[in-house]
């Protein structure tokens, strides 16, 4: 992979992580605990808002893991590991790279993976 698209990965990984860690932020701060007083609100509504609680639980959950993916590939980028496939050790088309600059298998492997 040259150079060039090495670094508008890495930025892309930058970005992504800086928009994640952003929005876990304000999901801290927003993360209030459902309010299980009957009297001020009725069964259904504390239904909701707990399911509602519950989604927005894992997406946190989900972009943790996003964060961990992306800085698992800025370190292989500083390893000069990047863009390698982890099973196969092909290169990984930079297509595939791309639309998910995490992406740490070629698209056989990760086809072998999912069937």
């Amino acid at each position: 992979m040259d150079e060039g698209k090495l670094e508008q990965i890495r930025q892309l990984l930058l970005k992504i992580k800086v928009d994640l860690q952003e929005q876990e932020k304000n999901f801290k701060e927003d993360a209030n605990p459902v309010e299980l007083d009957q009297t001020k609100v009725g069964r259904i509504s504390r239904m909701d808002a707990m399911q509602i609680q519950q989604m927005a639980l894992d997406a946190s959950r989900r972009r943790q893991l996003q964060l961990v993916k992306a800085d698992s590939a800025l370190k292989r980028i500083e390893s000069s590991d990047y863009g390698y496939c982890l099973s196969c050790d092909e290169e990984i088309d930079i297509r595939r790279l791309m639309v998910d600059p995490s992406n740490t298998l070629c698209i056989i492997c990760a086809e072998k993976m999912d069937a």
